[in-house]
């Protein structure tokens, strides 16, 4: 049930993300929002509960490890078909992937098919109950209301009702990269891409040996298009560990984008690389005439206190906010309604003890029901659920006896299993020591079969391995580029020598090595800057 004010929630490792949002009438607004960095995630949330008052408040708060699924299903079927058919497509996607179907919770939306107007397609997402009950249990104590995959809330940041319907993807970086794609102003689809700011965060921090100070300088980093100015060294250090993220992200939202049936107009950028200066600027390059701009809510508006960036840097945690109190899209809620969400509103209110106590009297110090008079609605209630607890004891029992009697009886017939099974073991023993002993000497003349062939192999893979490297590298070394010297020191071991006047374009080049495998386990050197030339080690195994 949608609530007037939430309380959102987005945990990854080592931080949260909270906004306190509230709804008035058709008016939305932000009471309080932050971010929180932590050690112990129980404590970081009960001190951020205490500092936004917000104890009875309902909170709503991310998925970790959601799945997303895609069924296509025909659409004139009735609502319970098309639950039945649903259920029966993910059973055999888990039996083909080997997953036990019931260790998921699981939620579907559903959307009109671009490619076939007869069908329907069918978002399906599932969440392991581990998970889900882990991250139910951050929050024990407090009103859990809403646990939400935030690939699915984030569109909620879009006013859709106040704009023509339009083509567009939502690149959320945070911990990892969630892309939404939206068509028509409907989610579409979700890309899970497993590069995001834990990536380059980690190797700030690597540096700072603070995950907090890696957070602001990624905050205080600008990237600089080819026509910016010349970095510093500390600024390009940072770029360095940025930028091999953002360059793979970047394109993988390029093969989504061109992977897509219908054209893509605009590409919305949000989550914690949001906040790097000039990323906007930094997708346009690579995408065109497609726009790119900082996913901004629709609802907030300028002001000379709040800066707009501080809004957006919890873009995650305000869309969660919004799913608590109804916005955004239906029946993604993952947190099954317990016996207390099901209560009417007037039972959830607290009680005046004065009007409680009203049709009682005392005798003997002991307070008695004065049955003399009529009960009123709170007195009917509890009459109910004692009788009915008291029948539920009375069933209990009797369940209880019998389970025990049954699990009796298994026990015995387990422990007769359970000797023959070990008289079986002990033959199948013998048996496999005289087949080790036949083992041992096939696995001798195999090992030099294999030494044999291997010497083989490793001649014939190192005879034309120098050139075939040398035309991958003509093919993927950028224009400002340049190669030194290429070594072969040891057996497959090769070592480049590069140097450049771009720290960008040498990064470029590294990426492209380890995206293409020309090396493999390839590492490369910080660079050194000489006058206007940066020079940087490259290393790797042939592959």
């Amino acid at each position: 049930m949608a609530s007037t004010s939430c309380l959102g929630l987005y945990v990854e490792e080592n931080i949260i993300k909270y906004a306190k949002v509230s709804k008035d009438h058709d008016n939305i607004k932000v009471e309080s929002f932050g971010i929180k960095f932590y050690e112990k995630i129980g404590d970081a949330i009960k001190q951020l509960i205490q500092e936004t008052y917000s104890q009875k408040t309902p909170i709503s708060i991310n998925l970790s490890e959601e799945m997303y699924n895609y069924f296509d299903m025909f659409a004139l079927l009735t609502k319970s078909d098309l639950q039945k058919a649903i259920k029966t497509e993910f059973d055999s996607f888990c039996t083909e992937k080997g997953y036990n179907p019931n260790v998921f919770e699981t939620r579907y939306a559903v959307v009109g098919n671009q490619d076939d107007k007869e069908k329907i397609k069918v978002i399906h997402v599932a969440e392991n109950k581990i998970e889900l009950d882990k991250r139910a249990k951050q929050v024990e104590g407090y009103r859990l209301s809403t646990m939400t995959p935030v690939a699915m809330a984030i569109p909620s940041l879009l006013n859709t009702n106040a704009q023509e319907e339009e083509n567009c993807l939502i690149v959320n970086i945070e911990e990892s990269t969630r892309v939404t794609t939206i068509l028509q102003n409907q989610i579409y689809n979700v890309d899970i891409i497993e590069e995001g700011s834990k990536d380059f965060l980690a190797k700030i921090n690597l540096k700072e040996n603070s995950y907090s100070n890696s957070y602001e300088i990624c905050k205080n980093t600008t990237i600089y298009t080819s026509e910016g100015k010349e970095l510093q060294a500390e600024q390009s250090s940072y770029l360095e560990d940025i930028m091999p993220t953002l360059y793979s992200i970047v394109g993988k939202v390029k093969e989504i984008i061109a992977n897509n049936a219908e054209r893509i107009r605009k590409v919305y950028i949000s989550g914690t690389a949001a906040l790097i200066n000039n990323i906007d600027l930094y997708f346009q390059e690579f995408l065109g005439d497609i726009d790119c701009e900082i996913l901004k809510p629709y609802f907030i508006q300028n002001t000379k206190d709040i800066s707009i960036k501080d809004y957006i840097e919890v873009n995650s945690a305000i869309s969660m906010g919004l799913m608590g109190i109804g916005e955004g899209i239906e029946g993604m809620n993952f947190k099954n309604p317990t016996f207390t969400d099901r209560l009417p509103d007037w039972m959830k209110r607290d009680i005046d003890p004065s009007k409680a106590l009203k049709n009682r009297t005392s005798f003997g110090g002991i307070l008695v029901w004065d049955l003399g008079q009529k009960l009123d609605r709170i007195e009917t209630y509890m009459v109910r659920v004692a009788v009915a607890f008291l029948l539920l004891v009375i069933i209990y029992s009797g369940f209880s006896g019998l389970l025990a009697s049954q699990m009796k009886k298994k026990h015995q017939e387990a422990d007769e299993s359970i000797s023959s099974t070990n008289e079986q073991i002990s033959l199948a023993n013998a048996d496999n020591e005289k087949i080790k002993t036949r083992t041992n000497n096939y696995s001798t003349m195999i090992r030099n079969l294999e030494e044999a062939n291997n010497k083989i192999t490793d001649r014939n893979k190192t005879r034309n391995a120098i050139p075939n490297l040398l035309n991958q590298i003509m093919m993927v070394i950028p224009d400002r580029v340049q190669l030194t010297s290429i070594e072969n020191t040891t057996g497959t071991h090769i070592v480049i020598t590069a140097q450049s006047s771009k720290y960008e374009q040498l990064g470029i080049f590294v990426s492209k090595i380890k995206a293409d495998v020309i090396l493999a386990n390839t590492i490369a050197t910080s660079g050194q800057k000489d006058n206007s030339i940066v020079t940087i080690k490259i290393e790797g195994e042939l592959p």
